[in-house]
């Protein structure tokens, strides 16, 4: 590796959960104005951090902080395969690796809330991952590799030949996010009747780990997006920021709905989008 791939990557490390933090916090201040309220300052989800950061700690086993940090480092591992234009279908395993990292520690602990909230973020992944892949495969098809650099290459942008992809990749997104009608797992907002759900458990600089990783995660997501329409880059990042009010917008109008609801439709609608979208371009 060079070294300007070293200091990009440490760019990235450094300016994501800034970027994500910032994102957070504007989300809380969008929502509380939809709701009629004057809401936290911009820079709370900072504020929040920190302040885990400085509690004391008290784990339910010993192996909670292993799973947190492979949560964490999985997730820092997409980011910089992301920046340095790598395979984007490795960039798909890791996240998943990430994901069930998660899941696992918080099955390790006998809270019925905890493990009723990894159950359903077991089934949020057998929803979104099938779209993941499907959106490689498309992206694949459109330009003839799975590397991030052959988008930027590519003569057109993505969202020209994938529109019902980029749709689809849209509706999981919502589920990813944990937002509303699919906040099953653990949720930002008081309505969840899980308490916490999937981080009801954990405390101190472990939850502070798991929120730093919902940013990363967060500013991955949004670089996702802004590949579909990668050249000029600066579009594709506003099409990103529209997207993620939109999420915004939808977490806000709309009630839960059940697991069942999310896996069918997200099965029926979002895979079978995507499908015909791929089937498209190989029949032409």
């Amino acid at each position: 590796m060079s070294i300007n791939n070293i200091l990009i990557a440490v760019i990235a490390i450094i300016a994501a959960p800034i970027i994500g933090g910032l994102l957070t916090g504007i989300d809380r201040k969008i929502t509380a104005r939809m709701q009629n309220r004057q809401g936290p300052p911009i820079l709370q989800p900072f504020y929040d951090f920190f302040k885990l950061i400085g509690k004391q700690d008290i784990a339910v086993n010993q192996t909670q902080m292993v799973y947190v940090l492979g949560h964490l480092l999985f997730a820092i591992g997409a980011l910089v395969m992301l920046v340095l234009q790598q395979d984007l279908l490795m960039i798909m395993f890791i996240l998943a690796f990430s994901g069930i990292a998660l899941i696992m520690g918080a099955s390790s602990i006998r809270s019925p809330y905890s493990k009723i909230g990894a159950q359903r973020e077991i089934m949020s992944m057998m929803a979104y991952e099938p779209v993941l892949l499907l959106m490689v495969v498309g992206v694949y098809k459109a330009t003839g590799s799975f590397m991030i650099s052959g988008i930027f290459e590519h003569e057109k942008p993505l969202l020209f030949s994938l529109p019902l992809v980029f749709l689809s990749f849209l509706f999981i997104l919502t589920i990813k996010l944990r937002k509303s009608p699919f906040d099953f797992a653990t949720s930002h907002h008081g309505h969840q009747e899980l308490i916490k759900g999937l981080t009801t458990e954990f405390s101190g600089t472990q939850l502070a780990l798991i929120e730093l990783t919902d940013w990363i995660d967060l500013v991955l997501f949004m670089g996702l997006i802004s590949l579909f329409f990668a050249k000029p880059i600066w579009v594709g990042i506003l099409i990103a920021l529209v997207c993620y009010f939109l999420e915004i917008l939808i977490d806000n109008i709309s009630a839960r709905m059940t697991w069942q609801w999310m896996v069918k439709t997200t099965w029926v609608a979002g895979i079978g989008v995507a499908l015909v979208n791929i089937i498209w371009m190989y029949l032409i």
